[in-house]
């Protein structure tokens, strides 16, 4: 299918990216990456009269990690940058491996972290990590900035919490706090190559071997990438043990809501969920030791 006629603009300001977004009204769409926009119009599944690409606009690439105020992703910083990153890979290394584990090389080389949370896709590879990070969303728009918790920037499918005329600028993930280890773990029918059919982000914050915070985010498994909260429940304040660990991903596997379609039945997905969250845990848990 040929992609239809479309106006394509390159503003060099973050102000004029931002004019032309108000200017071009619902037609318009924001482009960084393109691996899922384009996609979307070759397949006649997206009309868009213009494009607005951001990799032009100075600063939007910036990866930034500081001590104390945290990690920075610019919305234009490919995921393959992410991936790479040595001080991502030292200090956020479920972060990396989420970015590494998204999609191809090819995709790797042109997709962004923050194109694969706009995207809202339930199975996007890069958002459980990063929610059960607590990380934010930093939204630009005719009001001015604002920051979204990303724990409520998924509305649906495709669906975001951002407002019309607002520009994601970038991803913000706080400091774990001392004693938190994390983890991303996915499975996919066809390895490197397929969307991934079960993916699960965890947080575990310990004191000694008390678990005292625990986060457990499913993707793939529902129509948003979701909080596992009952299993949370079952982490949080209690002595750490193999047993409990098997009663949260049993609990994180009965929340779960999958769909069966092409890459998997509900069935193996409520599956995959309770053996990926016990590997995250684990996973989370050892990090923990370590810091």
């Amino acid at each position: 299918m040929r992609l239809p006629k479309f106006e394509y603009h390159a503003p060099e300001t973050l102000d004029a990216a931002l004019q032309l977004l108000a200017e071009k009204g619902a037609d318009a769409h924001l482009l960084a990456g393109g691996t899922d926009l384009v996609v979307k119009m070759n397949h006649g599944m997206l009309k868009a009269k213009a494009l607005i690409a951001l990799k032009g606009i100075p600063g939007l690439n910036t990866i930034e990690v500081d001590s104390k105020k945290g990690l920075t992703i610019g919305a234009t910083a490919l995921l393959a940058e992410v991936a790479a990153h040595p001080d991502i890979l030292r200090d956020y290394p479920a972060v990396a491996y989420a970015a590494n584990k998204t999609a191809n090389v090819q995709i790797r080389n042109m997709g962004t972290v923050a194109g694969n949370l706009c995207n809202a896709a339930p199975s996007a590879d890069n958002a459980p990590t990063l929610v059960a990070m607590g990380g934010e969303a930093v939204l630009v728009g005719p009001k001015g900035e604002r920051r979204l918790s990303l724990d409520q920037f998924f509305k649906g499918p495709g669906q975001t919490a951002m407002e019309p005329g607002e520009i994601m600028t970038a991803i913000h993930v706080p400091t774990p706090p001392r004693g938190a280890g994390v983890s991303y773990q996915h499975i996919s029918a066809r390895g490197k190559v397929d969307i991934s059919a079960v993916c699960v982000g965890a947080m575990v914050t310990m004191e000694e071997n008390v678990c005292r915070e625990a986060v457990v985010v499913l993707g793939a498994v529902a129509a948003i990438p979701m909080r596992a909260r009952k299993a949370e429940d079952l982490l949080r304040g209690r002595e750490w043990s193999a047993a409990h660990v098997r009663e949260a991903a049993a609990e994180a596997a009965a929340e779960a809501r999958p769909i069966s379609d092409v890459r998997a039945s509900a069935e193996y997905r409520k599956q995959m969920v309770a053996v990926l969250t016990r590997r995250a845990l684990e996973e989370a848990r050892a990090r923990a030791a370590k810091r």
